[in-house]
């Protein structure tokens, strides 16, 4: 049996086309604030409840609505920012479609309140399920509030897919920290279930926006790139991370063109060949990179969503925005690719205070005071029994400040130092009872600003935290106060250790997918373990590998990762030419 054509009703067909315009409720957000910077807002105010699903608000003091045009604001195809195809040419506006304040209307609740400048009050509205109610007058400030409620109530079929709200939240946190890299002479105020996660103060300095977005360290240190001259019409500005500063991914590289941030894959790549030679395989740099260019040179009108564009020379953009950073790099005292030997090799921090506190195999001295005997504290033996056992290795030596070459009965043995000592945290924090582990209270409470989107992150792990051993509790904003941490990573500041549960990761978590407090107790252990280029002594080297001895999974990290490299003595023999 086959169905006749028919016309959808209007209200079905506005459900369907607000579905390429509202995905989600940071999708509300974008539109939004899209809408409050093409009226020329100064001040922005974003709340959220739910992660947006329940409420969000935002309130601008830009240009405000004509009373009289206030109805045509939430019907579909009404603009203010084109009159004729040829507008599209010489867009300078976020917004262009008409189509986002319908869009939410079909799927939400939707408060309007608007004051346009010179008027002696402003009007409101109310729209649901499509259905809009007369504009009445209202006593309010200059600018315009938009109040969506119970996103998806009517298609409860999209709102089943939506994320957690944890997650939702985020998205909005990043989302809202674009626009404020973007726009940093606009003062943006974020608050998601009553706590401010973002406050500018829209003073136009960048570095501070980038703060909240990458941390202050970070922030810190990242490269301008005026210090790179380009000439010709495609402008590029912002900043980059160092060499000696990655992440596991690309997402944090964010691009925007001229002023709206989109989603170029192209254009990542141009950034990512900028870095070539200076990172590890599997690194990636970040950054907020700002393109401006003629807008006739370029096409953003591809997706609803307005996160695509195309341009008529895409590999003058290409090339321009790759010089720009590699020049950037160029200038940058940091261009070798690591920092100077003098700060890595730290040969001040010795073995003996990283390795965790277990007796048996810990090295207790301070650094340069010779150890006393310290194999006599080490057991002489491995365990038996296990494929994934070792033998007993004799330390040899260090290369590259990275590896330690070690000899046993089969053969030559290469250690890769960090991953060596990834696995030792790990089970030592492992072999304490689930939700029992060990404290060590600091002397007094430390407090660690986190960036927003760490911050929203940390808010979802704090069980999860204490039943490890940190004792971490809200600061307000993004700060957190902490007052323990687990005692195995007591030589760890305690800011290196929580920033270790929230920051980018660069490994394959799959192997701990199943159980999250081990991959949190993964993550921790990679900070704190010892790095490459940190030069151990003798000691150091042998106190390490009498540790892996005594691992159940010696050869690989907690990632899976190989902690060593086995050469037996018969393919020695056979390189050699003995065989």
């Amino acid at each position: 049996m086959t169905m006749g054509i028919r016309v959808l009703s209007p209200e079905i067909a506005s459900q369907i086309a607000a579905g390429e315009v509202v995905e989600r409720p940071a999708s509300v957000v974008k539109e939004l604030v899209e809408n409050s910077l093409d009226a020329h807002a100064r001040n922005i105010f974003i709340e959220t409840e739910d992660g947006g699903c329940r409420k969000i608000s935002v309130a601008d003091d830009g240009d405000g609505i004509d009373p009289a045009e206030i109805g045509l604001a939430v019907e579909r195809h009404a603009t203010s920012k084109l009159a004729a195809l040829g507008d599209l040419d010489s867009l300078r506006t976020l917004g262009f479609r008409g189509e986002a304040l319908a869009s939410i209307a079909a799927v939400a609740r939707l408060t309007l309140t608007s004051r346009a400048r010179a008027q002696p009050h402003g009007m409101r509205l109310t729209a649901e399920d499509g259905r809009v109610e007369a504009p009445t007058p209202i006593g309010a400030p200059q600018g315009t509030v938009v109040t969506v409620e119970d996103l998806f109530f009517n298609v409860p079929a999209r709102r089943k897919f939506l994320k957690t709200q944890t997650a939702e939240r985020r998205q909005i946190d990043s989302l809202v920290s674009r626009y404020a890299l973007a726009y940093p002479e606009v003062r943006f105020r974020l608050s998601q279930e009553g706590r401010e996660t973002l406050a500018g103060n829209g003073n136009g300095n960048r570095r501070e926006v980038l703060a909240a977005v990458f941390g202050l360290d970070a922030a810190e240190r990242m490269i301008d790139l005026s210090a790179a001259l380009i000439e010709g019409p495609v402008h590029v500005s912002g900043y980059v991370s160092p060499v000696d500063l990655s992440r596991s991914n690309r997402k944090d590289i964010l691009l925007f063109i001229n002023g709206r941030s989109i989603a170029d894959p192209a254009l990542t790549t141009a950034v990512v060949q900028a870095y070539h030679t200076l990172l590890m395989v599997g690194r990636f740099p970040f950054g907020a990179i700002f393109v401006e260019m003629a807008p006739d040179e370029l096409d953003v009108n591809v997706h609803p969503a307005k996160a695509e564009v195309r341009f008529r020379e895409p590999s003058a953009v290409f090339s321009a925005l790759q010089r720009a950073v590699r020049q950037a790099l160029k200038a940058s005292p940091t261009v070798s690719g690591v920092r100077a030997w003098e700060e890595i090799a730290r040969p001040g921090q010795t073995m003996s205070r990283i390795l965790p506190p277990e007796p048996g195999w810990m090295l207790d001295h301070e650094p340069g005071i010779p150890a006393q005997d310290a194999a006599a504290s080490i057991p002489q033996t491995s365990p038996i029994g296990g494929a994934e056992r070792i033998p007993l290795l004799r330390a040899v030596g260090q290369i590259g400040a990275a590896y330690l070459v070690a000899e046993g009965p089969d053969g030559l043995y290469l250690i890769d130092q960090h991953a060596a000592h990834e696995r030792v945290l790990f089970e030592a924090m492992r072999r304490e009872q689930p939700g029992m582990h060990i404290s060590q209270r600091l002397l007094s409470p430390e407090v660690v600003e986190l960036s927003t989107a760490q911050a929203s992150a940390l808010e979802g792990q704090l069980d999860l935290l204490a039943q490890i051993g940190f004792d971490v509790e809200p600061f307000g904003g993004s700060a957190f106060r902490m007052r323990a941490i687990p005692q195995v990573l007591g030589a760890l500041k305690p800011e290196d250790a929580l920033l270790a549960a929230v920051e980018d990761f660069e490994e394959d978590e799959t192997p701990l997918a199943a159980e999250a407090e081990a991959r949190l107790i993964a993550r921790v252990c990679k900070r704190a373990a010892v790095k490459a280029g940190q030069t151990l002594g003798p000691e150091e080297q042998t106190a390490l590998i009498r540790a892996l001895e005594q691992c159940s999974s010696p050869r690989t990290c907690p990632h899976g990762r190989p902690t060593m490299i086995h050469l037996p003595m018969d393919l020695l023999a056979r390189r050699f030419g003995r065989k």
